[in-house]
C-alpha cells in the first residue's frame, strides 16, 4: 500500500496505514540499534542506545495496544522513509575511521530517525483525537514524550561532548 492508495479511503483508513508504517519503523529500529550499539565509543552514547532499544520494544508493545483499541490487525506496511534513513546511517558510519567522529556520525544518525519518529507520533495523536480516540492518542503520547526526551539527550551530548571530540 503506497502513501496514495486505493485502499486508503477514510481518516481511520488514514490512522490506521500510519500505524502500521510507524510499526514498522519502530522494528526496523530495534534491529538497526544494536549495530549502533557496537559501533559507539563514547561510554555515554553506548548506554543510551542501549535504553533507547528497551524503550523502542516497548512502544512497540504500546503500538500493539493502540491497535488491538482500534480492532485492527497488528502488521506493517513498509516506510521507505526509515529504510533511507537507516540506509544512510550504515552508509555513512561504515566509511568513518576515526571513532570520535564515528560517534557524531551515529549521533546524527539517531537524530534523524527521532524526528521521523517525532513527526510520526505527533500525527497520530492530532488523528487519534481528531476521530475520538482520545484512549489511543494518550497511549502514542507517552510514546512521543519519550522520543523527545531521547532527542534532547542526544543533541546535549553531542553539543557538550559528542561533536567536540570530533572537531
Amino acid at each position: 500500500m503506497s502513501w496514495f492508495s486505493k485502499d486508503i479511503k477514510t481518516m481511520d483508513d488514514l490512522f490506521v496505514h500510519t500505524l502500521r508504517d510507524i510499526y514498522y519503523a519502530e522494528n526496523q529500529i530495534v534491529d538497526a540499534l544494536p549495530v549502533m550499539i557496537d559501533k559507539a565509543t563514547d561510554p555515554r552514547l553506548k548506554q543510551g542506545f542501549q535504553l533507547h532499544l528497551i524503550e523502542s520494544k516497548n512502544q512497540i508493545k504500546r503500538l500493539e495496544q493502540v491497535f488491538d483499541m482500534v480492532d485492527v490487525d497488528v502488521q506493517s506496511v513498509n516506510c521507505p522513509a526509515i529504510d533511507g534513513i537507516i540506509d544512510e546511517a550504515n552508509d555513512i558510519a561504515g566509511d568513518i575511521a576515526d571513532k570520535a567522529v564515528l560517534d557524531a556520525a551515529l549521533v546524527a544518525a539517531a537524530q534523524a530517525v527521532e524526528h521521523y519518529e517525532i513527526s510520526r507520533y505527533g500525527t497520530l495523536i492530532a488523528w487519534a483525537k481528531l476521530l475520538g480516540r482520545p484512549d489511543c492518542a494518550a497511549v502514542l503520547q507517552q510514546t512521543l514524550t519519550e522520543e523527545k526526551e531521547t532527542d534532547a539527550k542526544l543533541t546535549l551530548m553531542a553539543e557538550t561532548t559528542i561533536n567536540r571530540k570530533a572537531a
